[in-house]
């Protein structure tokens, strides 16, 4: 099995930019985008869509402030949209779709960057998801989460690290959170399970200098329950093509999707 998770900074500038072919030729099962800045309305159109998959969407109420979309090759049991607290639903940052005996959802986190409104945004949603992680370990089936979710976890997650310590990606309370997903709620790290190698980047500032340097930090994740960890076979974050400022995260799996 292998999932496909890329944040495209809108889909129809992603798009524009060849994003769509390029997915239609990777052989993926599953697709997960975030923050498509598109109606579900929009993504209907033929334009949008992939020969051989079914597509889902979740929009914001103002469509260009979030939105995220799922493509399968299998139509799933059931689509499930938001986790039903307001700083997500309202922005469009959830989408889960239910298979035989795993659940594989898009998940858009609030960047925090811009201010302190915005961080203190984005704590209280990851608050929020917090306990609901934390309650989703009691369910009998594993779970692969899509994640953009705007925080480098480790050290070796961004270049220069000492230089990132106060800015938001990488604040001591954003890599506290980590921990507990990663640690005492027992979630797994998909690319941590086969690589341990720096460099290993996913977003970039907007700027020619960061680009040429690789000043990037890793902001894009796969989270797994435990029971999926040894079905990890290979991970990878290729910095070409772009499609937008974040890296697609390819991930195969030991794991044959059913309905």
């Amino acid at each position: 099995m292998r999932i496909i998770s890329v944040n495209v900074n809108g889909i129809q500038a992603a798009a524009e930019r060849g994003l769509l072919s390029w997915l239609q030729a990777q052989n993926a099962d599953v697709i997960c985008l975030q923050d498509t800045r598109a109606s579900a309305f929009d993504l209907d159109d033929p334009a949008f869509q992939l020969d051989g998959y079914f597509l889902y969407a979740g929009d914001a109420e103002v469509p260009a402030q979030g939105g995220v979309a799922l493509y399968s090759r299998l139509q799933p049991k059931a689509v499930i949209w938001g986790l039903g607290f307001e700083s997500c639903d309202r922005y469009g940052r959830y989408l889960q779709a239910d298979f035989d005996k795993v659940s594989i959802a898009t998940l858009l986190l609030p960047s925090g960057q811009g201010g302190d409104e915005n961080l203190n945004h984005k704590f209280k949603f990851m608050d929020e998801l917090a306990h609901y992680l934390n309650k989703q370990r009691r369910k009998r089936r594993e779970y692969i989460y899509c994640g953009s979710l705007y925080v480098a976890h480790q050290k070796l997650d961004v270049k220069n690290w000492r230089d990132c310590q106060q800015i938001p990606g990488f604040l001591a309370p954003e890599r506290a959170w980590m921990d507990e997903v990663f640690g005492n709620m027992g979630y797994v790290d998909a690319l941590r399970e086969v690589s341990r190698e720096g460099d290993q980047f996913s977003w970039w500032p907007d700027n020619e200098q960061a680009e040429m340097l690789n000043l990037g930090y890793r902001f894009d994740y796969q989270v797994l329950t435990s029971g999926l960890r040894r079905f990890v076979r290979s991970a990878r974050l290729p910095r070409q093509p772009r499609f937008s400022q974040h890296a697609p995260l390819i991930v195969d799996y030991d794991w044959l999707l059913s309905v």
